[in-house]
């Protein structure tokens, strides 16, 4: 069992309720990282869903953040047709809601597009970024298990000189080696490091609503990982992610709306 599947699996105690428990290794400082959060989440509500095995598209709501240990995934089937399961998901812990979160189940093709008019942005090749370390000017546990090699253009934040461009682009892969699946894909697209870093806006950016379509199968290897925020304004943050397999072809696309602690 890889790492990401021991860390998301639910086990059923009655009907449309499923157990989990949370894993620490999964954190941006002492908080939980939202895309692990949400594949958890995702992973309970489609278990049993035989037709429609894959995850297709998720809209979440982040309430309050959990902590390791164990919580519940609540779900309600909404509709089941012959191409998509809609499902209702609820994480809760302690009777706290945690997040809320409309997931839309399908079965993916492993296909090149019919059409696509988005081109990959140019970074690096892997060994050539910088692997962010799960202990340096940030607590990062989850890099211990999720390598992330960021575009070295883009870290003049860590020497107090960002470059202000509104973009980050970064390889990342499972530590353990293992291939990527429509579950896993919320964490890099989640996006880390986020943008506000990048922009001189220090400080965590915690995800308040998130929205995700999970486009392809992802072929196996490191996904290219590219995120843009068009603004940051009133203590928000809007963040576009794309994510390609080891391929060229898109597999994930999301956008969140994020808080962040403006400078005065």
């Amino acid at each position: 069992m890889t790492t990401f599947d021991s860390a998301s699996r639910s086990e059923e105690v009655s009907p449309g309720v499923h157990q989990v428990n949370l894993d620490g290794r999964f954190a941006v400082g002492d908080k939980l990282h939202g895309g692990y959060l949400l594949a958890t989440t995702a992973r309970a509500a489609a278990h049993g869903a035989l037709r429609h095995p894959d995850l297709s598209a998720v809209s979440a709501t982040f309430i309050s953040p959990p902590v390791p240990g164990k919580a519940l995934v609540e779900t309600t089937v909404l509709r089941e047709g012959k191409s998509v399961t809609q499902v209702h998901a609820v994480l809760r812990q302690g009777g706290t809601d945690c997040l809320a979160a409309l997931i839309t189940l399908g079965a993916l093709q492993n296909a090149d597009p019919y059409f696509s008019s988005a081109a990959r942005p140019q970074i690096p090749d892997e060994d050539s970024c910088v692997q962010i370390p799960a202990n340096g000017p940030f607590v990062l546990p989850i890099m211990d298990v999720v390598q992330h090699r960021v575009d070295p253009g883009v870290l003049g934040f860590v020497a107090g000189k960002p470059r202000g461009s509104g973009q980050v682009g970064a390889w990342i892969r499972h530590a353990d080696g293992a291939p990527w699946d429509p579950f896993s894909l919320l964490i890099p697209l989640d996006a880390s490091p986020p943008v506000s870093l990048e922009l001189g806006v220090t400080g965590w950016a915690p995800t308040i609503q998130f929205t995700a379509f999970i486009r392809n199968a992802p072929a196996p290897g490191p996904v290219q990982v590219h995120t843009t925020s068009a603004e940051i304004s009133s203590g928000r943050m809007d963040e576009t992610t794309t994510v390609w397999d080891s391929a060229g072809r898109i597999v994930g696309q999301a956008m969140q709306l994020a808080g962040v602690r403006l400078p005065d």
